[in-house]
């Protein structure tokens, strides 16, 4: 049975380069950080919610080539007003695929961007009850 989310991968270019993109602009923390001969490995997590993390995974000799848009579909981080969110990362560099934040099926809002490898991000300001 499952009793929680554990982690969701990535496939990075650069270690260095997300750890300080996931660190700088989101503050993540580094919980460990490792490598095999074929992987370069770090597991990172927020201090509010430390039981749920990003694994960045950096191959030394990838096996193949990796799809453009990934298997993993998006990340999405929870914000709780998406027009400041939007506005303090506009500021902070970050490109967003739209103009406004776009209504989600439970009446939230989200709106898309892609982080440093490609990968496909998302904020969500949930519905206020």
């Amino acid at each position: 049975m499952i009793t929680k989310m554990e982690h969701i991968a990535i496939i990075v270019a650069s270690m260095e380069d997300s750890i300080r993109y996931y660190s700088d602009m989101f503050g993540f923390k580094v919980r460990l950080q490792g490598a095999s001969e074929t992987k370069e490995m770090a597991f990172l997590y927020l201090k509010e919610q430390p039981n749920m993390e990003i694994e960045l995974i950096r191959d030394i000799n990838p096996i193949g080539e990796y799809s453009k848009s990934g298997i993993v579909n998006h990340l999405a981080f929870t914000v709780e007003n998406i027009n400041e969110a939007i506005n303090h990362y506009k500021e902070k560099g970050i490109e967003f695929l739209s103009s406004e934040p776009q209504p989600t099926l439970e009446g939230g809002r989200m709106v898309l961007f892609y982080g440093p490898n490609n990968e496909l991000l998302q904020f969500t300001e949930r519905v206020k009850n």
